[in-house]
């Protein structure tokens, strides 16, 4: 398969692009090309204005080939939801402008939730604009990590909001728009459409159409407003892997006397470079594609012969700004290290993920977790563990938007371990402050790492401790790690869920019990663990108490999901009687 690059939303802000085929030009790669995810920037100008009813045919168009060749992308979301999404635009579409329809259609593509499934407005009807900014989303906020020099005051200060409206409540506008797989993607890629006039009036962000657009900001606990006046299509500076650099008029918030590792060299696909003080081999690898001066198979060649041949006791594979590529070419990659005995070993191989890990390096990281003794740092994946990759170019006959519709289901990992993301097992998120200092706390973690530090597997070590009989132990090392920002992304409460349904499946029905009601007090808030709790009780044939909590999460979500599931349950019980 070819899985295509990750590339940036803003075909101008777009560091690489390549050259793809059609699968049908060779029958021995498949390919997958997302064309700057949604919005991208044009310099063309639409030529002719299209009337509503041009646009009306364009979204009909859209419903039928969805529904004609490929109706399994209804996976996420329902027919009739998306069917309900295309009539309301359907009949809302003579009342809007084109940049706002145009939204309306990356909101319902989007809707699949899955990366490769886009918009693209690469030269369509639509002008769009962009602020002279670059935010960046850091653990502590979002921050303007670079800036053109003429708003210097700005560089490095904290958002507050967007024409008085606070920043999160703007980021929720705008996520429909994106087609983000998980928050770790619209983290990534979702923060561009902040800066675009016509995206932040589509989606009621700003109430009218304009280019001067004002920010609250923060610096040292002072707050400031700033106006910036939007840029003609063309005139944003090219990123690297998300951040600008400086040069030229543009401005990095981060200290330039030294470069970090994870951003050096980035001229080159990839690069080692050894560190005898750890003796630890570094590995930047940023996309799954053959560099110019170096094929992967060679590269990987030459790493491992350093190892064997040089004092290293630990490998660390940064592919967090990794957006994919050919993932046939991952096999040099899998096999090296299945094969480098020296490295691929408990506590000695690392890997470092990220909110960039998309596509074919989704690939590589589900088969170096798969095969290898690898233990992942950082951030979680942008994209699912199983997921639809591969896409087909459908272009609307009218507006001649084309649309990216995903047709291959890429299934690395049975379906019972799918998720929303690779998490990693030990977690290491970035602040403002350390970025600004070219601090790295994702390789300090896979640096310092000891065999003291977390459990790698905490659902496995708890599963051991409740065969053993310690159930008291079993809750004390639950709430424990659960509030261990080390585990922030494994997820427990869905964890112990599974956990219980197996239980039930295989008719240990008391030990279900006590794992359901471990979730209800480790997570009392969730409308599901009661649910869950319900049914297990009333499996085990007490009635009173499945009634009482399924009574629970009702009341913890009484217009959602959960709460009807528990309203059928109830009236499922009460017939029964």
């Amino acid at each position: 398969m070819w899985q295509s690059s990750m590339m940036d939303f803003i075909h101008h802000a777009t560091p690489r692009l390549h050259t793809f085929l059609s699968p049908k030009q060779s029958p021995m790669i498949r390919f997958s090309f997302l064309l700057s995810c949604c919005l991208l920037l044009s310099n063309i100008q639409a030529q002719t204005a299209r009337s509503a009813a041009d646009w009306q045919a364009d979204l009909r168009f859209l419903r039928n080939t969805v529904h004609k060749d490929y109706p399994f992308l209804f996976k996420k979301i329902t027919a009739e939801q998306f069917d309900a999404s295309v009539d309301e635009l359907h009949g809302a579409i003579p009342k809007l402008q084109e940049h706002e329809v145009a939204a309306g259609l990356a909101r319902i593509v989007s809707s699949f939730q899955y990366g490769h499934t886009a918009v693209g407005f690469r030269g369509g009807p639509v002008k769009y604009h962009q602020l002279p900014l670059n935010l960046y989303h850091f653990s502590d906020g979002v921050y303007v990590q670079g800036v053109h020099k003429d708003y210097a005051q700005a560089l490095g200060a904290r958002v507050l909001k967007i024409e008085g409206v606070p920043v999160q409540t703007a980021l929720a506008a705008i996520r429909p728009v994106v087609p983000a797989e998980n928050d770790q993607y619209f983290k990534a890629y979702g923060l561009t459409f902040l800066c675009i006039p016509e995206v932040l009036h589509a989606q009621a962000v700003i109430k009218t159409l304009k280019n001067t657009v004002t920010l609250t900001l923060e610096r040292d606990g002072k707050s400031f407003e700033q106006s910036f006046n939007a840029l003609e299509p063309g005139q944003m500076p090219d990123r690297e892997y998300g951040f600008v650099d400086q040069a030229g008029d543009w401005l990095d918030a981060r200290d330039q006397s030294q470069t970090p590792l994870y951003l050096k060299n980035l001229d080159k696909i990839y690069f080692f470079e050894y560190l005898p003080e750890q003796k630890a081999v570094y590995v930047r690898h940023s996309q799954i594609q053959d560099d110019p001066a170096e094929a992967i198979p060679a590269f990987y060649e030459r790493v491992f012969d350093f190892i064997d041949k040089n004092d290293v006791e630990r490998l660390i594979l940064d592919v967090r700004l990794n957006g994919g590529g050919n993932n046939y070419k991952n096999k040099p990659i899998v096999t090296g290290l299945i094969r480098c005995d020296k490295v691929n070993q408990p506590g000695k191989l690392f890997v470092i993920i990220g909110r960039r890990t998309f596509s074919a390096c989704q690939n590589l990281v589900n088969e170096l977790d798969n095969y290898t003794n690898a233990i992942f740092v950082g951030e979680p994946t942008a994209e699912n563990i199983n997921f639809y990759g591969d896409n087909r170019r459908v272009e609307l006959p009218n507006s001649k938007i084309p649309v990216y519709l995903s047709f291959a289901w890429w299934q690395d990992k049975p379906q019972w371990e799918n998720a929303d993301w690779l998490a990693p097992d030990v977690a290491a998120d970035m602040s403002f402050d350390d970025y600004r200092a070219n601090r790295d706390p994702a390789l300090d973690a896979a640096l310092n790492f000891s065999d003291k530090d977390p459990v790698l597997d905490p659902m496995a070590y708890l599963r051991e401790l409740f065969k053993a009989g310690q159930l008291e132990r079993v809750e004390v090392e639950a709430r424990r790690m659960v509030t261990d920002p080390r585990y922030r992304y494994y997820n427990f409460e869905e964890r112990f869920n599974r956990a219980g349904y197996d239980l039930l499946a295989k008719n240990q029905a008391e030990s279900a019990l006590f794992v359901f009601q471990l979730n209800t007090k480790l997570y009392p808030e969730s409308a599901n663990a009661w649910d869950s709790l319900a049914e297990a009780h009333w499996k085990a044939g007490k009635t009173d108490k499945a009634i009482e909590y399924y009574n629970k999460a009702i009341a913890l979500d009484p217009n959602g999901g959960v709460g009807s599931h528990a309203r059928d349950m109830l009236k499922q019980i009460e017939g029964g009687k």
